[in-house]
């Protein structure tokens, strides 16, 4: 034994054993943010509990929600335009309020909307920059993306894209940005050093989402009106993998997630009702578990264990197990839950 331990007084010397037996303390618990599109507010539920701890207000129909690298800031995508989509009479639809739509900034420490940042015409879904500079905005409205400076606020570049552009990702090495046009049916390729999309990949009726793999070049997206995914080369370009889901409008694919490792890639089904999950490796679909009304919106755990799905018309989200493959509980939200992701404090 140490002899200066073996001279220590009493007292030191169990301050010293309980300091040295006392576990490392544990990070607290992560917590779950999702976006409710028809009732304009924010859920925010503890992750060790799954209890809602708070609802805050955002704005109108907010959407497309990612964090700030350093996670300190939440952005929100906010829109005054009303509740269309596919069989919707527009002329029918009351007028759209422009002064809502922006990026609503959210402050995590002070749990609430601090500004919203005007970056065009009806914004629905985005990403950032790896710095967490610049926000890739699409605008359904004008068929393009808005590139946002977070520092000065001002829109730096509009680059045009397919009609009505919706999903936004960044590629894992910040050089290039997918967004997919529902409409024309198609996936464009953004370079951004350029500011310039320099492929546009047709990929089938109603593209929805994306998801990067590692390598930079390859990509998943839906294709809700064929009930379809497909693994695409984003430089070639070309489609290289078709799967498909379920009848087209019994299946429609809308949110794409891969695990953490890239093995997996989880598909939410709306009017389905399921995520799928497709190994990446075979191509293949590995099985599926039913999660709710119209799941949308999809997150993972920052560990990789669970899945979370926004359920807008039962107003709830699912939380799933993904050893399992089950739903372990439901948690009550407001109204339409749309969007989700998980921070860690």
């Amino acid at each position: 034994m140490n002899l200066k331990i073996m001279g220590m007084a009493p007292v030191a010397l169990m301050l010293l054993t309980s300091a040295c037996s006392r576990p490392a303390a544990e990070k607290p618990a992560y917590r779950i943010y999702v976006t409710n599109e028809t009732s304009g507010d924010l859920s925010i539920i503890d992750s060790a509990t799954l209890n809602v701890v708070a609802t805050v207000p955002l704005g109108k129909r907010p959407r497309g929600i990612h964090a700030s690298p350093d996670g300190k800031t939440i952005y929100v995508a906010l829109s005054g335009s009303p509740i269309g989509g596919p069989g919707v009479d527009e002329s029918k639809l009351p007028p759209a309020d422009k002064s809502a739509d922006g990026i609503g900034v959210f402050d995590v420490a002070q749990n609430k909307i601090v500004r919203v940042i005007k970056c065009g015409s009806d914004p629905e879904e985005f990403d950032l920059s790896l710095d967490g500079k610049l926000i890739y905005v699409s605008n359904e409205d004008t068929a393009g993306v808005t590139v946002l400076d977070l520092a000065t606020e001002k829109v730096v570049a509009t680059i045009p894209t397919g009609e009505e552009p919706e999903g936004v990702q960044m590629s894992p090495d910040g050089k290039h940005v997918l967004v997919t046009s529902e409409d024309d049916g198609s996936v464009a390729v953004i370079d951004t050093a350029t500011q310039k999309a320099v492929h546009t990949i047709k990929v089938g009726r109603r593209p929805r989402t994306t998801a990067f793999m590692p390598d930079n070049t390859q990509f998943w997206v839906n294709a809700e009106n064929d009930g379809t995914i497909s693994l695409v080369d984003a430089l070639k370009p070309v489609v290289l993998k078709t799967i498909s889901l379920g009848a087209p409008g019994a299946v429609k694919p809308m949110g794409v997630r891969l695990s953490k490792d890239a093995a997996k890639l989880y598909v939410s089904t709306g009017r389905g009702k399921k995520v799928f999950v497709i190994d990446t490796a075979t191509k293949q679909i590995e099985g599926s578990v039913e999660v709710g009304t119209r799941p949308w919106g999809l997150a993972l755990s920052p560990d990789g264990k669970t899945l979370f799905t926004a359920n807008g018309p039962s107003n709830d989200l699912s939380v799933v197990d993904l050893a399992t493959r089950t739903v372990t509980r439901k948690v009550t939200l407001t109204g339409s839950p749309w969007g989700v992701i998980t921070l860690q404090p």
